[in-house]
């Protein structure tokens, strides 16, 4: 009865929502067409109130699609059954992918108590699916005579998919064992999504607050300015304010000479999420792994490792820890020689301490200084951001024919957000990339790509997609330029890899739309390696002020001095994947479980270097405890040796744009989606397996 009561009352909300009698003004856009160019969604014409109900229809929409191939009285086939499945759930992508993107890109206290409402029922919906007995059987039928049934390539990857995602979602389990993982699903849903609302939360909290003037030696005029406006905005005018965002600690971290206000930023940097208050992470951590090893459990697997690395290239642990191991040792041996670099640099200058984490950056770019006669001042005038973002597009032009023409007048995900119209070398409309550069206080950190409306096919007809990459740069004080730093290019270039992907992938079927987590960083690292070719930055790395391009000797140091630097970066990435494994291939969490006494202990182990935290702490390591990459951290240096024996392709011609190669690659890798397993979609690009030689190589451990 409590059942029937709820269903009907989700009904009344929805059917009150979408009464006809409403003025045309207040129509739920998601129960319309768009309108738009493109297709594009009305964000401004979005409201909050208008989710819920969008949530409800679309759920009450896919289960009716569901329902109605359940209790067809025809025999089960691939089409009346794999591919009604593949095409149901529509209003529910179409609200899904503006709620869950504006989540991440521009949330608000509303929009972030809303999510929590729609875990419980998104997981239930899909558990509802999964362990449904008579749409698994009608799937079951179809599989088992596959090989009588002509179909293709991608139709037979969509029918081994959909019945493989049965398996994994619990079909095969009793009745009393699907009701615990239903149980588990929408925990760990919860779960993830109080972890992110908290770090985000607690980076957005957090201010260093600078009240005297002589503090801030050592920072360039554009930080102060940020800093002061900063301030402004939280009332404190006349004083300077850092944050916790990449944007502020990383300059600071790296530029100011106060030692101890080093020290108070990198310490509240490091410890994210482990401060004991209403945004504390212990405890969702310690949930959730827990809850990922009962559920591995269940699904008859040792370790929760176990249970997702069997459906992504790596197939297990040993594969991942034999890659972290093997770049392991000459990281640390690099990064012990850094260290001594910094040291030999602090006692240069008469001070008398240990180097520690908060004196890092500080003196590896005055290290760096005495090597290579280069820092971070000397390029960041070369790197605008504009000029930065035209190279990204140059470099894609060349090896694809790909253009990018501004869009004027189209809506837009937040108003600091471009849109560019991507056309193919032939003219055909690839899609709508938006770009979002800068950080905000309701934007989760870091960089990332995702679409607003992925690519695929409806009645015959294409349907583009409409990507959004997301960034968190330096942002520019009032009516200066934004000058990128060295980093912050390279990750332009990186997420731009992750747009080419989206735009050039061509499916019939949504469920073959995904590779495995672990090539996924393919297509957007092998991006990077022509970020700082001299032949690209002679074309896009021109001083802000003169236009002039970069001189060919600052070419050349940036090029000496490329891998300087790889020993700490190396060696914090690899910690964080450590770190992430070493959570998930525990076979017991007892109930006094002490997650940072846990990370302690598998880091020192190791050797970790007590001045070098993993580039993500437990407490604030949102892609593995936020979902995503949980047991797949690694998943980025897996991609990396693939990326740099791709680029090799390339090098071995002779031409870094070399079109035979770029257009296997876009056959091969970009455009297939999953349709081939992911080691044969690379094979079929190089003609052979990669090795690790030219990832040492290219991060200088070799």
């Amino acid at each position: 009865m409590k059942k029937i009561m709820i269903a009907i009352s989700l009904a009344a909300v929805v059917s009150a929502c979408d009464s006809p009698s409403k003025k045309g003004a207040d129509v739920n856009p998601f129960f319309t067409e768009y309108t738009t160019p493109y297709g594009i969604p009305p964000f401004e014409d979005i409201k909050f109130e208008h989710y819920m109900p969008a949530f409800l229809k679309g759920m009450e929409e896919g289960r009716a699609e569901i329902n109605a191939i359940c209790q067809n009285p025809e025999a089960p086939t691939f089409e009346n059954t794999i591919v009604a499945m593949d095409e149901s759930g529509k209003l529910l992508r179409k609200v899904s992918s503006v709620f869950y993107g504006l989540t991440s890109a521009n949330t608000t206290a509303q929009l972030d108590t809303l999510s929590k409402e729609i875990s419980p029922l998104t997981s239930t919906y899909s558990d509802d699916i999964w362990l449904n007995p008579v749409l698994f059987a009608r799937v079951k039928a179809v599989y088992e005579k596959k090989n009588e049934l002509g179909l293709d390539k991608e139709q037979t990857k969509l029918l081994e998919e959909t019945y493989k995602n049965f398996i994994r979602g619990g079909a095969n389990l009793p009745e009393e064992k699907q009701a615990i993982l239903r149980k588990l699903n929408s925990d760990l849903s919860m779960s993830q999504i109080v972890f992110g609302q908290n770090m985000r939360n607690e980076e957005a909290a957090y201010k260093l607050v600078v009240d005297s003037e002589k503090d801030l030696a050592g920072l360039t005029s554009t930080q102060i300015a940020n800093a002061a406006k900063a301030a402004e905005a939280a009332g404190l005018k006349g004083k300077w304010v850092f944050t916790l965002h990449k944007p502020s600690v990383l300059p600071f971290l790296q530029n100011a000479e106060n030692r101890s206000l080093r020290e108070e930023i990198f310490n509240a940097y490091i410890n994210r999420g482990n401060n004991d208050n209403g945004n504390d992470n212990k405890k969702a951590v310690k949930e959730l792994i827990a809850k990922r090893l009962e559920k591995a459990a269940l699904m008859g697997y040792d370790d929760y490792a176990s249970f997702v690395l069997e459906d992504r290239m790596a197939k297990n642990s040993k594969s991942v820890f034999d890659l972290l191991d093997e770049l392991w040792t000459p990281a640390l041996k690099k990064a012990k020689e850094e260290l001594a670099d910094i040291q030999k640099e602090i006692d240069k200058n008469g001070k008398n301490f240990k180097a520690e984490g908060w004196d890092w950056s500080y003196y590896f770019e005055r290290a760096k200084k005495a090597k290579y006669d280069l820092d971070d001042s000397q390029i960041r005038p070369y790197l605008k951001l504009e000029n930065v973002r035209d190279g990204v597009f140059y470099v894609s032009n060349k090896l694809y024919g790909v253009t990018f023409t501004p869009l004027k007048n189209v809506p837009l995900p937040h108003p600091d957000a471009e849109a560019f119209d991507c056309k193919d070398k032939d003219g055909t409309h690839l899609g709508v990339l938006f770009m979002d550069y800068f950080p905000r206080a309701n934007k989760k950190s870091g960089a990332w790509c995702g679409s607003y409306r992925s690519q695929g096919y409806e009645n015959g007809k294409k349907i583009t997609p409409l990507v959004t990459v997301v960034c968190n740069f330096s942002q520019p004080a009032e009516g200066q330029p934004a000058l990128l730093n060295a980093d912050e290019a390279e990750t332009l270039f990186h997420e731009f890899g992750h747009a080419l992907h989206g735009l050039f992938k061509d499916v019939n079927y949504k469920g073959v739309g995904g590779v495995p987590r672990d090539f996924v960083e393919l297509p957007s690292q092998v991006m990077e390696h022509w970020a700082f070719e001299p032949e690209v930055l002679k074309v896009y790395a021109k001083h802000y002020e003169t236009g002039e391009m970069i001189p060919a000797e600052l070419i050349e140091k940036m090029s000496q001095s490329g891998k300087y630097g790889q020993g700490f970066a190396t060696t914090e990435y690899l910690a964080a994947s450590y770190l992430d494994m070493d959570f998930h291939v525990l076979k017991d969490v007892s109930a006094d479980f002490d997650v940072l006494a846990f990370e302690q202990k598998v880091l020192g182990a190791r050797g970790l270097l007590t001045q070098i935290p993993p580039r993500y702490r437990t407490t604030y390591f949102n892609h593995t405890m936020g979902g995503g990459y949980t047991a797949g951290y690694y998943s980025y240096i897996w991609a990396e040796v693939l990326d740099c024996d791709a680029y090799q392709a390339f090098v071995e011609t002779g031409d870094l744009f070399n079109q035979e190669v770029a257009q296997k690659f876009r056959k091969y890798v970009l455009t297939p989606g999953g349709i081939d397993d992911a080691m044969d979609m690379y094979i079929n690009f190089r003609g052979k397996k990669p090795g690790t030689d030219a990832l040492l190589k290219n991060r200088g451990l070799k």
